[in-house]
């Protein structure tokens, strides 16, 4: 990443995890980060964490499953720092539960969190990119989507539809000047994935994500994904056949 660069990004959930690693290499390479999260609090120590940094951090708490406040946010930011260049949709959330604790309100929120919060992200940034004919988004989603997994029923489907919806809108922004990549983390060091019971094989820590993610933002890969053993892994577990596949998956309900 060239330093000095003077990049004007919105980097939603920034707050916590990966989010907020990537706000710091983006700071260190000397972009101008408007940062956004639902706790002012997280995004008031990130722009302290960044003050000795090249480029700055501007907080902007958000609650992104609100889609009018949403869109006045993005007005604001643009008002404030200029016309983005680069988004970053990170925002998210997990929760893990098994097929006895199904739940219609946990599997409601993450939906609301993860694919509608993104949506409600897309709507306003597609807009002003599509007149303008330029500008890249990166949205976040996970290898998770690749394969629905035991205990993240409602996690891996809102992955798998971010994946579908990119998949659909990229030959369209495309034609419109405008840059869409598709981020699918594998197991990364976070307050979401300690959420988890099971051993987390590949794991990796945010900072590490954080470098994986700012080299292939720099690429002309649609797909950034991180980490190459958990890649392999993933995209061949979704290429069995379904009973070896199932055979497989029980046994991590069994573990």
């Amino acid at each position: 990443m060239e330093p000095n660069d003077s990049r004007r990004v919105w980097l939603t959930g920034a707050g916590k995890g990966i989010g907020r690693a990537l706000a710091i290499a983006m700071v260190e390479a000397g972009w101008t980060v408007a940062a956004s999260a639902r706790t002012a609090d997280d995004l008031d120590s990130l722009a302290a964490e960044a003050e000795t940094k090249p480029g700055h951090v501007v907080g902007y708490p958000v609650d992104v499953t609100r889609a009018a406040e949403v869109s006045e946010t993005v007005e604001r930011i643009e008002a404030d720092l200029g016309p983005l260049d680069l988004v970053v949709l990170n925002a998210g959330t997990h929760q893990p539960f098994k097929a006895a604790d199904f739940d219609i309100e946990t599997f409601r929120r993450l939906v609301e969190t993860n694919l509608m919060g993104t949506v409600n992200c897309l709507a306003p940034v597609m807009a002003r990119f599509i007149e303008r004919g330029r500008g890249h988004i990166a949205v976040v989603a996970s290898v998770a989507g690749y394969a629905g997994l035991p205990t993240a029923a409602g996690y891996s489907a809102t992955k798998a539809a971010l994946i579908n919806m990119c998949e659909a809108l990229e030959p369209d922004l495309a034609r419109h000047g405008v840059k869409l990549q598709l981020v699918s983390p594998g197991f990364v060091d976070t307050p979401l994935t300690r959420k988890n019971e099971f051993k987390m094989p590949f794991l990796i820590p945010a900072d590490q994500a954080a470098n994986d993610i700012m080299a292939g933002l720099q690429s002309r890969r649609f797909e950034i994904v991180f980490p190459f053993g958990m890649k392999v892994a993933m995209k061949a577990l979704r290429a069995l056949p379904y009973r070896l596949f199932f055979a497989i998956t029980r046994r991590m309900v069994g573990s």
